[in-house]
């Protein structure tokens, strides 16, 4: 937690839009039983007892491959594989049902964590379980019989949706059911999707043990759904989990997701830094580009006065109030990362005299390393030329140095146009700057 105070407020303040954007939002958090094996789920439970606590809709998917290898371990068994899945005979199905039930116990028990001084004290968190796969046998393929290993044939998304309405965290479990009783073992990645596709969910989150990485090994923050794919048929950087949860995400926004991430199990804090941070922890999945750029409408109206009300309060934008900005809508733009409005821009015209003022220029400080004012003062200079306006002008008082290093010069109150000029306040003294279009 930041150290001085004015820290703390500046960081609440920037992580509260998450906040009212994620409200009543389902997500799907999807993770091997490695998590467990390697005693990291303590952890994500604080966590996912923070995301219920702000009214995120939070349903689990988990696997247990690790816990099944452990009985048939102990049953001096061997596991069989074919195309990346288990081979699950009778006794294999037995080991099944034992680490389930098991791992079912556990995530109840770590859910229900309530001690003092603890992320969970007083939450007060009910999870609840159930049949919510239907599922059907894989069959034989290439001569190889998967026995009790199936796949995902329905989803109950009301039944999970009735346990979230009533305040529960839903856990899912990698086996499903036949409507004549038999049980089968499932694949935790298909499970995951098909659940977050049934429930519509806002988010679908794999925890994997490597990031997604370029070739230079940074890492990638965002992908689009085309990106991502190939990244996976030209990159040998991903570990295998990595690119099997990476192929299952672009999967589930192929198939209408709005967005799906991976994250690095082995980072403290994973999962809230990429929810709530503008730098995030892992990378991003969507159908298009999170950052967009467009014309503002009159529904935005509450999210740039939030935007600017903390520049107008300490003098470095004009006062504006929600009325005339509301009748002054059309004029802006702004700029928008993952559905969060974190800049804008107005342009405000004066024909006669071929010119046009740049005004309310800002941004998030949480963004400004992003480059978005440039781009939104490059968007406005489009916006001048294409009303054939020769030149643009600005006034601040806080950022001369900023518009002089991009083109501007400092000029006299006269290059104002007559009904501009009439207009400037001589008490805020605000430099003038001019740049030609």
């Amino acid at each position: 937690m930041p150290s001085h105070p004015t820290q703390f407020i500046s960081w609440v303040r920037s992580v509260a839009p998450y906040f009212h954007a994620f409200r009543g939002k389902t997500f799907v958090l999807a993770f091997g039983g490695e998590i467990f094996a390697e005693r990291r789920f303590v952890d994500l439970a604080h966590d996912v007892s923070l995301l219920h606590s702000t009214g995120i809709r939070v349903v689990l998917v988990h696997g247990s491959r690790p816990q099944i290898e452990a009985q048939l371990k102990r049953r001096k068994l061997r596991s069989h594989y074919a195309k990346g899945l288990r081979i699950t005979d009778p006794v294999a199905l037995e080991c099944v049902k034992e680490a389930v039930g098991l791992l079912r116990v556990e995530i109840d028990a770590l859910l229900s964590l309530g001690l003092p001084n603890s992320p969970m004290a007083g939450a007060a968190i009910n999870s609840v379980s159930g049949n919510f796969i239907t599922a059907q046998p894989m069959g034989v393929h290439d001569g190889i019989d998967f026995q009790y290993t199936g796949s995902v044939r329905k989803v109950d998304a009301l039944a999970i949706a009735g346990c979230l309405d009533a305040g529960n965290i839903a856990i899912v479990s990698p086996v499903g059911y036949s409507p004549t009783g038999e049980v089968f073992n499932l694949a935790m990645e298909d499970v995951a999707v098909a659940t977050a596709t049934a429930l519509h969910a806002e988010k679908l989150i794999f925890f994997s043990d490597a990031p997604v990485q370029d070739k230079e090994g940074e890492l990638l923050p965002e992908l689009t759904a085309e990106e991502a794919a190939g990244l996976l048929a030209r990159s040998n950087r991903l570990s295998d989990d990595t690119r099997l949860y990476l192929t299952h995400a672009v999967e589930a926004v192929r198939g209408g997701m709005q967005r799906a991430h991976i994250i690095s199990r082995t980072v403290p804090g994973a999962l809230l830094i990429e929810l709530f941070t503008h730098e995030g922890s892992g990378t991003m999945i969507t159908a298009d580009k999170v950052v967009k750029l467009r014309p503002a409408k009159i529904d935005d109206a509450g999210g740039i006065l939030k935007l600017i009300e903390p520049l107008e309060e300490d003098g470095t934008l004009v006062r504006r109030g929600r009325e005339l900005l509301e009748r002054e809508i059309g004029r802006f733009s702004l700029i928008e990362h993952d559905g969060v409005i974190v800049g804008c821009a107005a342009l405000y015209p004066f024909p006669g005299a071929r010119a046009g003022e740049l005004a309310c220029l800002a941004v998030r400080p949480d963004y400004r390393d992003a480059g978005y004012g440039e781009r939104l003062l490059h968007h406005i200079e489009t916006q001048a030329r294409a009303s054939k306006l020769k030149k643009l002008f600005v006034l601040t008082t806080r950022a001369t140095h900023w518009f002089i290093e991009r083109g501007f010069a400092e000029a006299d109150i006269a290059v104002l146009p007559g009904e501009r000029k009439a207009l400037y306040n001589y008490q805020r003294r605000s430099k003038i700057l001019v740049k030609r279009t």
